[in-house]
C-alpha cells in the first residue's frame, strides 16, 4: 500500500488543491526522503519560485510538472499528502510529517510518513521517459497500453514466480500485494506458478482481468487497508469488492473451499488452494 489505485486517486486530489501554487520554500525534516546530488539545500533553491503545473502519474509514482523540472515522488509503504488552507494550518507539525511545502499564497502540503520509505527525486523536464526506463517500470494496466503479446513475451522469459514477477513492476506497472492477490485468483493463477509456463489461456485470463480489476479499483478510490486516505481524506472503497485478500479462513466466494495464506518470497500471499492450481515449479 499504496498502489496504482490510490496513487491515481492521490493524484486527482492533489489536483484539486495544488494547481498554480508556487512553491515559497521547503521544510525537510528527515533528509533520506530525498535523493540529491549536491545538498538539501542546493534541491531547496532549485524548488523555490516554481509553479506546480500538472501533477502526473506512472505507474506508483507521481510527477509534479513544475516550470523548469519535474518532481518525482514515491509514497512506497505508507506515504500520504495533506493540504491546509492557510486558515487551517495546524499549530505543530504531526509526528510523522517530514516534509512541508510552504506556497505563496499561505497554504501548505505536508507529506506524512509512518515508516519514512517514500523518496523524491529531481529530474529535468523530458528525463522522464528514460527515468522510468531505468526503473524498468512496464506499461500502464490499461486497454490501451497493455498489450497481450508485449505481456505474454515478457511471461515467456521469466522463471520467476508469477506472484514475484508481477510484482516487480516489469511485465505491467501499479500492482502491489493486494491487487495481485487479486488477480491471480481471478485468474485461477496459483501464486507460485512459474510465469514462463503458463498457457496462453492463462495469460490472457490475467492480462483481462489486471484491466478490469485495476480499473474497478481506481473507480472506487482504491482500497482502505489500515491506514489509506487520499489526499482530501477520503477512504477508498474497493476493500468492499476483495476477494482473497486478507480473506484467509473463509470459503472462497467460487468454490466455498477455504481460503490460506502462505509466504511468496517473503511477501504474504492469499489464495484459494482448489481455485488455483500450480502449474510447474517456482
Amino acid at each position: 500500500m499504496p498502489e496504482l489505485p490510490e496513487v491515481e486517486n492521490t493524484r486527482r486530489g492533489l489536483e484539486q488543491v495544488v494547481l498554480g501554487k508556487t512553491i515559497q520554500t521547503i521544510d525537510v525534516f528527515w533528509e533520506n526522503l530525498i535523493v540529491f546530488e549536491d545538498s538539501i539545500e542546493g534541491w531547496i533553491q532549485r524548488l523555490v519560485g516554481q509553479t506546480i503545473q500538472s501533477v502526473g502519474r506512472r505507474g506508483k509514482y507521481l510527477v509534479f510538472q513544475l516550470n523548469n523540472d519535474l518532481l518525482v515522488s514515491h509514497l512506497r509503504m505508507e506515504g500520504k499528502y495533506f493540504y491546509f488552507p492557510e486558515q487551517t494550518i495546524p499549530e505543530e507539525k504531526e509526528k510523522h510529517t517530514h516534509l512541508i511545502f510552504h506556497f505563496t499564497d499561505g497554504s501548505q502540503l505536508h507529506y506524512h510518513d509512518v515508516r519514512k520509505f517514500g523518496r523524491f527525486e529531481l529530474i529535468q523536464k523530458g528525463y522522464a521517459p528514460l527515468f522510468f526506463q531505468q526503473k524498468k517500470i512496464g506499461p500502464e494496466p490499461t486497454a490501451e497500453a497493455f498489450d497481450i503479446n508485449s505481456f505474454t513475451a515478457s511471461l515467456i522469459q521469466s522463471k520467476r514466480a508469477i506472484k514475484t514477477y508481477l510484482l516487480s513492476q516489469v511485465p505491467v506497472a501499479g500492482l502491489g500485494n493486494i491487487y495481485v492477490d487479486e488477480v491471480l485468483w481471478m485468474s485461477h493463477i496459483h501464486p507460485e506458478s512459474r510465469a514462463d509456463i503458463l498457457t496462453i489461456e492463462q495469460i490472457s485470463l490475467l492480462h483481462q482481468s489486471i484491466i478490469d480489476i485495476m480499473e474497478r479499483a481506481t473507480a472506487l478510490g482504491g482500497s482502505t487497508i489500515r491506514t489509506y486516505r487520499n489526499t482530501l481524506g477520503e477512504q477508498g472503497r474497493y476493500q468492499d469488492e476483495l476477494q482473497v485478500y486478507g480473506k484467509q479462513g473463509t470459503p472462497c466466494p467460487k468454490c466455498g473451499t477455504l481460503i490460506e495464506k502462505m509466504k511468496v518470497h517473503g511477501r504474504g500471499t492469499h489464495y484459494c488452494p482448489q481455485c488455483q492450481n500450480k502449474v510447474g515449479e517456482a
